[in-house]
């Protein structure tokens, strides 16, 4: 514990000499060449565009905090939510404080909350486990469609139901959805269609992306930050806390409780209500059918979904959450940040600045290196015959162009994929057979591919 503290005391001293350079700084999508969101509506699979930025629009910063404007929309396409959600993604014109120098809280844990309990680094909100929806004891109750639960909103119920089993036929194919407009992910924000095992088709009929691609051989990106100020990577870190044993898939240590039916919650306490039985409601279903078990293993992760470790952004050591899935790369409880926070919750939704900042120059930054190893290239099928994907991993800070040139020389199409987006699928039926070469890069920097195209 004292090690943890020193860390942070260390890393804050640091502020005054280093003014910009702390990664809830310099770390987010800032937009500087217009992009706007697009979405899906049910029966189109032509995407429309919007007229709303998408990713960041501005980072400003004092010593104490960092101000993070956006209007909660991603460059990915978003929609459609296909269960019976009418809304759709929509603009949140927000301005998010984090403290620069978050705190650990030595005192009692406080639960994460519905709504907005963190934000990815391209400006949209991350929720938690919970969809608003509980059980009554004899019914659901809150949310679409349901009385109200005991008590009103807002109220402690015994058994609250987990979003992602609950909600999974509304999640576009970025695995997130929209309340009242505000498109938030309750999970690891990766495409459905790149997991190992898919378990949603609607990125079949609406091809979209997501943050970034899971890769198993390096550290996943630092993706976003939680309400207490503490950073959030994807699945993959490294094995040992120290920064050493290799590349290990960050696990959460919450499985599924044993008890014979909801009557008990796992920790054998009595359950009131009792809940509905497991005929009426797969295990899982709700939040309260996981039991915390602790592990030695140091790629295990805490009861806030965490730990302190050393990642490639701070190499003198944070705490930092994982966004955890199994060994199928399917989303695993509790998902990103929960049922509790690890610091102290200082971030908030701020509806103006009123001190003194300065302007973070993200200039710099905007520049695609495909030389470091940060960001990888592959092209599928291969050969092709009615699409061919270029798919990027990590994290892409600017826009990224990509052309495939035929035989002779000839740019037969041409594109961008923008910032913070993943993918760019091109349909090959219109072409003839034979050897492509696709290129990918800006200026000096320029990977090559083959791709060949039968019919």
């Amino acid at each position: 514990m004292e090690r943890k503290l020193l860390t942070l005391a260390l890393f804050g001293a640091c502020l005054t000499s280093f003014a910009q350079t702390d990664p809830v700084v310099t770390n987010w999508l800032i937009n500087t060449t217009g992009i706007m969101g697009q979405h899906y509506v049910a029966g189109n699979p032509t995407p429309i565009q919007d007229n709303v930025l998408a990713n960041v629009q501005a980072v400003q910063y004092s010593n104490n905090w960092a101000y993070v404007s956006t209007h909660g929309i991603p460059a990915y396409i978003t929609g459609p939510f296909q269960d019976g959600n009418p809304s759709i993604a929509t603009d949140q014109s927000a301005i998010y404080r984090f403290p620069r120098v978050p705190v650990q809280n030595t005192g009692t844990p406080m639960a994460t909350t519905g709504g907005n309990i963190g934000v990815f680094i391209n400006g949209v909100s991350l929720f938690d486990y919970r969809d608003g929806v509980a059980w009554s004891g004899t019914a659901l109750c809150g949310g679409p469609g349901n009385p109200p639960c005991p008590g009103g909103m807002g109220a402690t119920q015994t058994w609250n139901r987990d979003a992602i089993p609950a909600e999974r036929p509304g999640f576009d194919c970025a695995k997130a959805h929209p309340a009242m407009g505000n498109y938030h992910h309750h999970q690891n924000p990766s495409a459905f269609n790149l997991d190992l095992a898919v378990i949603s088709n609607v990125c079949d009929l609406y091809p979209a992306d997501g943050l970034y691609v899971i890769d198993a051989g390096q550290h996943s990106p630092l993706i976003g930050y939680a309400y207490d100020g503490f950073p959030i990577y994807g699945a993959f870190g490294f094995a040992n806390t120290d920064g050493t044993g290799g590349i290990e898939r960050m696990r959460s240590s919450y499985q599924l409780g044993s008890t014979p039916d909801r009557t008990t919650l796992p920790s054998g306490a009595a359950a009131t209500p009792v809940g509905p039985t497991f005929a009426q409601y797969v295990r899982g279903y709700f939040r309260e059918d996981y039991e915390f078990v602790s592990h030695v293993e140091p790629y295990y992760l805490d009861e806030h979904n965490g730990r302190f470790c050393v990642t490639p952004e701070y190499p003198d050591g944070t705490y930092a959450y994982f966004c955890t899935v199994d060994e199928n790369w399917n989303s695993a409880y509790p998902y990103v940040v929960g049922p509790t926070f690890y610091g102290v919750r200082t971030a908030s939704k701020v509806t103006s600045i009123t001190e003194s900042v300065e302007t973070y120059d993200p200039l710099s930054t905007g520049v695609v290196n495909l030389e470091d190893g940060s960001v990888s290239v592959s092209v599928f099928p291969n050969p092709a015959v009615d699409l061919v994907a270029i798919q990027v991993s990590g994290i892409l800070r600017g826009d990224l162009q990509v052309s495939l040139v035929d035989r002779v020389g000839r740019t037969v199409r041409q594109t961008v994929i923008v910032q913070g987006s993943t993918i760019w699928h091109l349909d090959t039926r219109t072409l003839h057979d034979g050897e492509y070469i696709v290129r990918i890069g800006n200026g000096d920097q320029v990977l090559t591919k083959r791709v060949e195209v039968i019919h």
